[in-house]
């Protein structure tokens, strides 16, 4: 790390980050750019060794009260005690795919002008123990993308293109630091990417979308996270964007094309292949109900929703523990 004003800051959330610390700064470390970046972790509470690995790092650590994480304030608090030109968000399970993963999203600001953010890609790698209907299978290289809308231009895009066009994600983005003082992430319990994405077009500036600036990131899921996730997603899509979910059904085709994709899959024994098969099954049956649940309740009014949503998620769903 470069004792010079960094070129780079990259901040970090972490609670509990024992399992993924090393994997998380070693791919930073990696890094072409590292030489010119300072890190940023912002811990919230860990109660396992979290800690005592940071102290192996080049790393400034800032602690704050469990109680008081916001996924949009405390990442404020990152870019108030970060240096650097440009801030990159990660989170503390992500890991970069290649050492040009800052590179790529750096190289995103010559694309257009005023660019105020690019935004990467994350995926999920071929590992068993990792859900292989997941695992990332490209079908071609990705092109980075520029997009800027005026006020006017925006408000007449569909719900489904506002939320298509503020696909922003956290886990993998870079950002002007003069762009995130003016236009803070704003106090949220989720989904502070794709709102600061929306204020960053009504506020005038560029936003690209680089899918080759890659980090390898997933969650295990158990059906009250995926009812629970899946909910506070939705319920922020519709809040910000007015969009809501078209009816989902696991049929016969469903199933079939889950069946071909798990036997195709050579690295698989067929007992993980039946493993898979059942957890996928019934991640399906989870995301059908909370979806027809989530319809029901709009139909009962923002009161009702607002309930319900501080009713399952006044605490942010977490992933469970299994690695």
């Amino acid at each position: 790390m470069s004792e010079k004003q960094p070129l780079i800051s990259i901040v970090i959330p972490v609670k509990n980050g024992e399992y993924w610390m090393d994997k998380c700064l070693g791919g930073v470390m990696s890094q072409t750019l590292f030489s010119q970046c300072e890190i940023i972790v912002i811990d919230s509470g860990s109660t396992d060794k979290t800690l005592e690995i940071l102290k192996s790092y080049p790393v400034k650590v800032i602690s704050i009260q469990p109680e008081t994480f916001n996924h949009g304030l405390t990442r404020n608090l990152g870019v108030a005690n970060s240096c650097g030109k440009y801030v990159v968000m990660t989170v503390q399970d992500a890991v970069a795919a290649d050492s040009l993963w800052l590179q790529k999203m750096l190289d995103g600001f010559g694309l257009a002008e005023n660019v105020a953010a690019v935004c990467g890609k994350q995926v999920v790698p071929h590992d068993k123990d990792k859900n292989p209907a997941e695992w990332y299978r490209p079908i071609g290289k990705g092109e980075a993308k520029a997009y800027s809308f005026s006020k006017e231009a925006f408000a007449n895009l569909s719900p489904t293109e506002k939320r298509s066009v503020c696909g922003w994600d956290d886990v993998t983005a870079m950002y002007l630091r003069h762009a995130l003082v003016e236009i803070p992430f704003r106090k949220t319990s989720f989904a502070e990417d794709a709102q600061w994405a929306k204020d960053a077009y009504l506020n005038g500036y560029t936003l690209v979308y680089n899918p080759e600036a890659v980090v390898h990131h997933y969650h295990y899921e158990n059906p009250e996270y995926t009812y629970k996730r899946t909910f506070t997603v939705l319920y922020h899509m519709y809040r910000f964007f007015g969009n809501l979910p078209e009816i989902y059904s696991p049929g016969f085709i469903d199933t079939l094309k889950l069946v071909k994709l798990l036997l195709n899959e050579a690295k698989l024994s067929f007992a993980e292949k039946i493993k898979w098969f059942r957890y996928n099954q019934k991640l399906r049956a989870v995301y059908a109900k909370v979806i027809a649940d989530f319809l029901k309740i709009v139909k009962q009014g923002d009161e009702a929703l607002d309930k319900q949503h501080e009713l399952l998620c006044g605490v942010p769903p977490v992933a469970p523990a299994k690695y």
